[in-house]
């Protein structure tokens, strides 16, 4: 048994086509499963979230920050990682980093950081280096081009 063999006792589901308010016949006539009186049982009952005209939840809660629509997001990878997942003289561009599971998604752009130490030959294709990184790709005999 796990999460994807699960489903409801026998009985427990209605189906999704159940028509509320045709009759007692029907079991669910009359007040059509709404009980009797109050603003619950008529018609445009209060939206949700809606408290009786008290300064609501939503509008009380502190706003603070402001989330810029322009910012791009750069995924940043290290020379570490480089040597680590790539063997000599490989071509690196953003989908062999997505297939050595250095990335997840790259987002807006792959920048290049300078971290640790470059021994291979590499051939790198991305958005962006750090001066530190390419001079340890180029020291390495690689090339670092910007795409």
């Amino acid at each position: 048994m796990d999460l994807s063999n699960l489903k409801p006792a026998e009985g427990a589901k209605h189906s999704n086509n159940f028509r509320k308010g045709r009759g007692q016949g029907s079991g669910n006539g009359k007040t059509a499963g709404k009980g009797t009186k109050g603003q619950k049982a008529r018609t445009g009952a209060p939206r949700p979230g809606f408290e009786g005209g008290q300064m609501p939840l939503y509008r009380r809660v502190p706003k603070k920050g402001f989330h810029n629509r322009n910012t791009k997001y750069i995924v940043s990878v290290n020379v570490s990682e480089l040597d680590k997942r790539f063997e000599d003289g490989a071509d690196v561009d953003i989908q062999a980093l997505k297939d050595a599971g250095v990335l997840k998604n790259e987002r807006d752009g792959v920048k290049i950081l300078g971290k640790g130490e470059l021994t291979k030959k590499l051939n790198v294709k991305v958005n962006a280096y750090s001066a530190s990184a390419k001079e340890k790709i180029e020291a390495a005999g690689g090339k670092a081009e910007v795409i």
